[in-house]
């Protein structure tokens, strides 16, 4: 598939037009009355690390609060002392809460023009509804150096403890980022230089070797859906993972970080 041409392209805007889009552009976050529980070592040192989260309650256990202290973090409020129990009340039925939990709110959804500002690959989710593959997919992102991770804001369930826990802290690292019109923010990566890779089946071998030189973005549909048409429209070259064994499909989660290994492995 080849790149539509550059007079198809958005117009880059000024720095005054992206001055006026910051000022009145509605924040994706959710309210204060949203607030949730986070909870799990790694997601709690996580939240505890980022200067951007706002952080209401602690919660732990005594062991808990001893793991927390000896990371050498500054707690932002006072940490109550529980019994496990309490804690076990607040998570979904059987959660590794490791005896904490943090009441925060969400995170504010970066400008992509912002996010674009770290280096690496950026990935973005067509639909993918289960937060938990979320949560696995930003912990490889995390691991493999991702710039972001872009969602449309509709059809994709937002911030929770489920998704934190499985992410271990990365939701807190890489950044994500709610789109209302994912062709629209496809179109915008490729007027900043990205070449955009949809991950499908039926698409040539994904081999990073041949991006040497280029940024990727990198497109992810739902699990037996896949890409949506205008997704995979919106894409310049749809790729997928060599699989020379006899599963014909992975997990989306695993899909991710198999990707994006390729993308950036010693060549």
């Amino acid at each position: 598939m080849s790149r539509r041409s550059a007079g198809a392209r958005p117009t880059p805007r000024s720095p005054e037009s992206r001055s006026r889009e910051r000022g009145s552009r509605p924040s994706s976050s959710r309210s204060s009355g949203s607030s949730y529980w986070l909870y799990g070592l790694h997601a709690a040192e996580g939240a505890l690390a980022n200067p951007r989260r706002q952080i209401h309650e602690i919660l732990a256990t005594r062991e808990g609060l001893t793991a927390l202290e000896t990371k050498g973090l500054k707690l932002p409020v006072t940490p109550n002392v529980v019994e496990r129990s309490r804690i076990d009340q607040l998570c979904e039925r059987d959660a590794v809460h490791q005896g904490v939990a943090l009441r925060v709110e969400p995170l504010e959804s970066l400008l992509l023009e912002d996010a674009l500002e770290r280096p690496g690959p950026v990935l973005v989710l067509d639909q993918v509804t289960d937060p938990r593959n979320i949560g696995a997919i930003l912990r490889s992102a995390a691991a493999f150096g991702a710039a972001a991770l872009v969602l449309q804001d509709r059809n994709t369930p937002q911030e929770s403890g489920v998704m934190a826990k499985a992410a271990s802290g990365a939701l807190d690292i890489v950044p994500v980022l709610r789109e209302v019109n994912l062709s629209r923010a496809l179109a915008q990566l490729q007027n900043a230089g990205l070449w955009v890779v949809g991950l499908d089946a039926g698409g040539g071998r994904l081999n990073g070797a041949g991006y040497e030189g280029r940024r990727v973005a990198l497109v992810l549909g739902a699990e037996g859906a896949g890409l949506r048409r205008l997704t995979r429209e919106s894409c310049d070259e749809i790729a997928s993972v060599h699989m020379p064994g006899d599963m014909e499909s992975l997990n989306v989660s695993n899909a991710a970080a198999v990707a994006l290994y390729e993308l950036i492995r010693p060549v």
